[in-house]
């Protein structure tokens, strides 16, 4: 299979978020989506602490005409997805650049110094301006609000996948993602998985 050329070749995205929050599923879940259509993908993963709730941060190199290296260079990353919001600004930091973009949960996990009262966490319009310095668009989604509704708040990662499939020139269709869930899911949990695929690619249409 021949695969549609990209936008920018190798394109360098970036799932970031905390553990618990299913961004590793997120990642494999994109890679076979490429892979299905004639893509080659290379994934390389970073872990924190190892507990849940560290960090986790999936680099994800997608090309038509060869493998990568699994890390993506500083600087050179064209799309970050935060699961958790404030985790976008620690991948910026190394991965950033002018044209980087971002869509991010607006739903904070908030670590054990905020909680304790060591630390302020930054307010969604606080955020919302730093991104705007340091990325050239980015997208707020309200995906782990919109999760539970539907019964588990992990469902945010399949909202994600699905706002990428809306905002950016990867071809991540419907059918697409059908195919690749269908094949990493019982029966069973492929319906709930396209409502949440489905509602991420409207929330940002």
């Amino acid at each position: 299979m021949t695969a549609p050329k990209l936008s920018v070749d190798p394109y360098n995205l970036i799932i970031t978020g905390v553990g618990g929050q299913g961004n590793v599923l997120a990642s494999r879940l994109l890679g076979r989506m490429m892979v299905t259509q004639g893509y080659h993908v290379t994934i390389g993963e970073t872990f924190g602490a190892s507990q849940r709730g560290g960090s986790v941060m999936s680099h994800v190199r997608i090309s038509t005409r060869s493998a990568w290296s699994p890390q993506i260079p500083r600087g050179r990353a064209h799309m970050v997805i935060a699961i958790e919001p404030s985790e976008a600004f620690r991948v910026l930091a190394g991965y950033g650049n002018s044209e980087v973009q971002v869509i991010w949960n607006t739903r904070p996990m908030h670590p054990v110094s905020v909680i304790t009262g060591q630390a302020v966490y930054p307010g969604r319009e606080d955020i919302s301006r730093g991104l705007d310095e340091l990325s050239a668009k980015h997208w707020p989604l309200e995906a782990t609000d919109q999760a539970q509704t539907m019964g588990n708040p992990i469902f945010g990662n399949i909202m994600m996948v699905g706002a990428l499939s809306a905002v950016s020139d990867l071809p991540l269709g419907l059918d697409i993602f059908k195919k690749a869930i269908s094949e990493m899911m019982p029966p069973a949990k492929v319906p709930i998985n396209l409502e949440a695929f489905s509602w991420g690619r409207s929330a940002l249409s």
